[in-house]
């Protein structure tokens, strides 16, 4: 699925769209790429002259990509956080930097979407998490 469809699917917009791509493989495992532009506004102030993408935005490239593993829900529903558990950072991602996100969805109790994620540049995993993502019906 493109840029188009992801956003037929989720209502995020530029300059908070986190994923340009994503797929699901033969196991569902859902899988998704993002090109960091090289000067997004989140990383203008983090930091000056050695600019990281901060922990937060990883967390968002990650919990949008798992939007591919219950895609009917968002028809009628907000999908939103719930919680993060088990956040663990394990590199610095910088601008131009390819980011991919493997995601699994570990189980569904009732309006909850428990999912694992983890995103890797060039093969380097940089960061990981457990999103938990709730399902509101849309107002």
């Amino acid at each position: 699925m493109d840029r188009e469809g992801i956003m037929g699917l989720i209502p995020h917009r530029e300059p908070m769209l986190l994923v340009d791509r994503m797929e699901m493989d033969a196991e569902g495992v859902g899988h998704a790429w993002y090109t960091v532009p090289e000067d997004p506004f989140y990383c203008r102030g983090h930091f000056p002259g050695n600019p990281i993408v901060p922990g937060v935005i990883l967390c968002e490239i990650m919990a949008q990509s798992t939007c591919q593993l219950y895609p009917e829900i968002f028809k009628d529903h907000l999908v939103m956080y719930r919680g993060l558990d088990n956040v663990k950072f394990r590199g610095v991602v910088k601008p131009g930097d390819t980011c991919e996100v493997t995601c699994i969805l570990l189980e569904q109790k009732g309006s909850l979407y428990v999912c694992e994620a983890s995103l890797s540049v060039s093969g380097k995993r940089c960061a990981q998490a457990q999103i938990t993502l709730a399902a509101t019906p849309k107002a």
